[in-house]
């Protein structure tokens, strides 16, 4: 089945029949699924085509399934994978603590008031609920311990509960800090413990409200220890809400922990996620998703170091300064000062997890630079993302081609089994990745060598 368009005389309940449809076009993509060569879209210097904006957007995901008794992803040669820990509820992101054991945040998207019709909300509920984002949070940090060393956890805890949407997590000085969807929150932390009870401290609110577009926060600490960075997404796709909704949006934000107080570090960055610091530069880099709805090869994905200040083109241009004339009312000044990224990771790729090899176990040539979770596209006729990649590094810049590093999370009937969020490293030097269709933690480690 082909991808589909509404027009424009179609009645509510055709439009509504049209999103269920579309949400289920574009065939096999066991067969359509678009590998990094076969675009532009990757690298430092990518290939963009002109935009092909549509009334109505592309909608192309593959439903959520979960894996089969025995399936588990594909590894890249060399590697091997198995299930770290199962049974989860919508594993997004994880947190590794000094003494190996693994935090992760089982959560969503907080539940939303009806904002009234839209269009684009149905294509978009639609979307959501086809992709396993729709379910209920659980609102809750999970702790997993392998006490025996053969790479699976066989103790997990309900560490923290009844928190808000949490993502971001850093343990630092003692204190155990999650960003929330609404706030950066704060607990006592006796290493070893495996449950906290205590009450939180709220260091700072972050931008939420009614709209919350994009909700996830993800957080690092400063190289220093006074301060931390958080990521906070767009409340739309290209500004269609008006600025005054972006305040402090579209961001990392800078915190300061003494003081309490907040100021934008680096802007124009439509969904920032995974932050990390790069090893061999220093630097503080960012993974980004980019805006939809003018082309399956536009807007690419990216990752970039992150300069004090800079702007990065949201809303209105991207990749630099490649005007989207979508925004209103136009800004030509920010234009002109809009940062091109370090690196792009594929149109709609959807990479949300990034993190640096600082010493993994893992064989050359996945070794030396960065591991990038690519939670898969919604806006494109094929397929794009669906997989981890290794961007490879030297002297601190990525160079090259992405290579693939777990993959197979489509299978037969264009269904997803899992779908890559976050990405870390255990204190063994194993790739972990967090798969919140699958409710599944995997582990990665060299095919030769044992656990």
């Amino acid at each position: 089945m082909n991808c589909l368009r509404v027009p424009l005389f179609m009645g509510l309940p055709a439009i509504v029949l049209f999103a269920a449809v579309a949400a289920g076009c574009a065939g096999s993509s066991a067969q359509r699924m678009a590998a990094p060569a076969t675009n532009g879209g990757y690298g430092s210097d990518p290939v963009l085509p002109k935009p092909k904006p549509t009334l109505i957007p592309t909608i192309n995901i593959a439903e959520a399934k979960g894996w089969p008794g025995g399936v588990t992803p594909k590894p890249a040669k060399g590697l091997k994978v198995n299930a770290f820990a199962g049974g989860l509820d919508h594993p997004r992101w994880m947190h590794l603590l000094p003494n190996g054991d693994v935090l992760i945040a089982e959560t969503n998207a907080p539940a939303k008031k009806d904002s009234g019709f839209s269009l684009r909300k149905i294509f978009m509920t639609q979307a959501m609920k086809r992709a396993g984002a729709a379910t209920k949070s659980a609102n809750r940090l999970t702790l997993l311990r392998d006490t025996d060393g053969d790479g699976v956890a066989d103790l997990r805890t309900r560490f923290i509960e009844g928190l808000n949407s949490p993502f971001g997590m850093a343990l630092f000085q003692g204190k155990l800090y999650v960003a929330n969807t609404d706030a950066i929150v704060a607990y006592p932390y006796v290493p070893g413990q495996t449950r906290i009870n205590a009450a939180p401290r709220k260091i700072v609110d972050l931008p939420a409200g009614t709209i919350n577009h994009h909700w996830t926060k993800d957080l690092i600490p400063g190289r220093e220890g006074r301060k931390v960075y958080v990521t906070v997404g767009s409340n739309s796709n290209v500004g269609e809400n008006g600025m005054a909704a972006e305040k402090n949006r579209a961001a990392v934000l800078e915190v300061d922990l003494t003081s309490r107080r907040t100021r934008v570090f680096a802007s124009g960055l439509r969904n920032p996620n995974g932050l990390a610091w790069n090893p061999q530069s220093g630097r503080l880099w960012v993974a980004v998703n980019e805006r939809d709805e003018i082309g399956d090869d536009l807007v690419p994905d990216y990752m970039t170091s992150l300069r004090d200040g800079g702007f990065y083109g949201w809303p209105y241009s991207y990749f630099g300064q490649n005007v989207d004339v979508r925004a209103k009312p136009p800004r030509p000044d920010l234009v002109a000062r809009a940062i091109k990224p370090d690196y792009a990771l594929g149109a709609h790729t959807a990479s949300l997890g990034l993190t640096f090899d600082r010493g993994s176990t893992l064989p050359p040539p996945y070794r030396g630079g960065a591991f990038v979770g690519q939670h898969g596209s919604w806006n494109r006729s094929v397929h794009s993302g669906y997989k981890v990649i290794f961007v490879p590094f030297d002297n601190g810049k990525p160079i090259g081609r992405p290579k693939d590093i777990l993959t197979g999370f489509i299978g037969a009937g264009d269904q997803a089994m899992g779908r890559p969020v976050g990405v870390t490293f255990d204190k063994k030097g194993a790739l972990l990745v967090a798969d919140d269709v699958g409710n599944v933690v995997w582990r990665v480690t060299p095919a030769e060598r044992g656990k």
